[in-house]
């Protein structure tokens, strides 16, 4: 294998499998390809668990390829079975759009959209998916699937191996994605798709339709799934999930999650998420001992990527004021209460558990007892507690949990 693409997303850790590896390199060295990645549209956001397929989008533009991102309109109302114990929640067109919307937002921000040869080329499998005539389409596309087939991938064999049902309206899934391949290949002269490993099954799909009904060769490439060294899912913490759109995760909380990487992942995650070279990498990673400076490392390429050298910047110097000086980051997630809340005074506990900084007061009240709770770095010890206007000072005060939790709480 030769071809640039294809080594650095080997050198990455990005390549699990491919159908054809050879012939990809060889057609990849002669001429620019367009390849496509599906993605979800459940929620209006997508989170740190598909950054790695975006990652991949962008290499593909930084070796002159056109990357394709398929956003699922029409099999978002499906749902995909792959990885899940149950059927997904079943969403309206509406709450679809609007999330699609919301998604793009990110892949303006991390990919190039201003070199015409490589911008991205959005579409929605709803234009065509909706559009379909059942019987033709069983006839015309549906003939190609054996159900024999069909029920060895594990999408499917995993939920039937668990006793777990499985509707109809999932099991069609598979058809529909190779589907989304067949009709990429036709329209937008797309010759591969990439997904997680995962997704191996529904891309060979993809791959045997285009060569059963067209006669002409595509192409199928996954990357690893990735969990975490602790054997975690990625991106999933226990205030939940990792989100990409700043609207629902502060860069803040998005560099901190990076910088509190387990010392085990910080290589591969420099790899992953950053654009350091590989050899760049080694290098670093030869001279530089302090673990510690890695994860700063870490947290600042990956918070630019996302959402630019300034809030990088800004986020580590949050973190520099808040842990190393003691004092009060500029940028830490803000609480606001109003001013006449707080001339009747608020309830420490309430305080806590209505801002989601803990589930409950419950769970406030255990952290208070195990002396997790500070205000502007001192303990408290009082489950009672009653913040008034005295408290504050310039109307501001730290509040903390634990030692990575920490919160501006500000009068307005």
């Amino acid at each position: 294998m030769k071809n640039n693409f294809l080594l650095e997303m080997q050198d990455r850790g990005y390549l699990n499998q491919c159908t054809d590896l050879d012939k990809l390199s060889q057609i990849c060295n002669k001429k620019s390809i367009s390849g496509y990645i599906g993605f979800d549209c459940t929620a209006s956001s997508l989170h740190v668990g598909s950054l790695l397929q975006i990652m991949i989008l962008k290499l593909m533009q930084k070796h002159g390829h056109r990357p394709i991102i398929l956003l699922g309109g029409g099999t978002t109302l499906i749902g995909d079975p792959s990885g899940k114990d149950a059927t997904r929640k079943i969403l309206d067109q509406d709450d679809i759009k609007n999330n699609i919307k919301s998604i793009k937002k990110v892949f303006n921000k991390i990919l190039d959209t201003t070199n015409k040869k490589t911008s991205p080329i959005f579409v929605n499998n709803a234009d065509w998916l909706t559009k379909l005539n059942y019987i033709q389409f069983l006839r015309d596309t549906g003939s190609h699937f054996t159900i024999n087939k069909m029920l060895t991938f594990d999408s499917v064999k995993l939920r039937l191996d668990r006793e777990q049902s499985l509707s109809y309206m999932e099991f069609n899934y598979m058809i529909l994605q190779a589907y989304d391949f067949y009709q990429l290949f036709v329209n937008n002269n797309c010759i591969l798709q990439v997904g997680g490993s995962d997704q191996w099954g529904n891309i060979i799909n993809g791959v045997d339709l285009i060569r059963r009904k067209l006669k002409k060769e595509a192409f199928g490439l996954t990357s690893p799934l990735i969990t975490l060294a602790s054997g975690a899912k990625m991106g999933k913490t226990e205030k939940g999930a990792i989100w990409l759109n700043e609207d629902q995760l502060t860069p803040y909380d998005y560099w901190q999650f990076w910088r509190n990487t387990d010392d085990r992942d910080v290589k591969r995650f420099i790899n992953f998420f950053t654009e350091i070279s590989p050899k760049e990498i080694e290098k670093i990673f030869s001279q530089e001992k302090n673990i510690n400076k890695l994860k700063i490392l870490l947290a600042n390429e990956a918070t630019k990527i996302l959402h630019g050298e300034l809030a990088s910047k800004k986020a580590e110097q949050t973190a520099k004021e808040t842990f190393n000086e003691g004092g009060i980051g500029s940028g830490l997630p803000e609480i606001k209460i109003k001013f006449d809340e707080l001339e009747k005074g608020i309830k420490i506990l309430d305080l806590i558990a209505n801002n989601k900084i803990l589930t409950s007061k419950s769970e406030a009240r255990r952290a208070i007892t195990n002396k997790g709770i500070k205000i502007n770095d001192v303990v408290i010890d009082d489950e009672k507690k009653i913040l008034k206007l005295k408290d504050f000072k310039n109307k501001l005060i730290k509040l903390s949990y634990g030692k990575k939790k920490h919160y501006l709480v500000k009068i307005i």
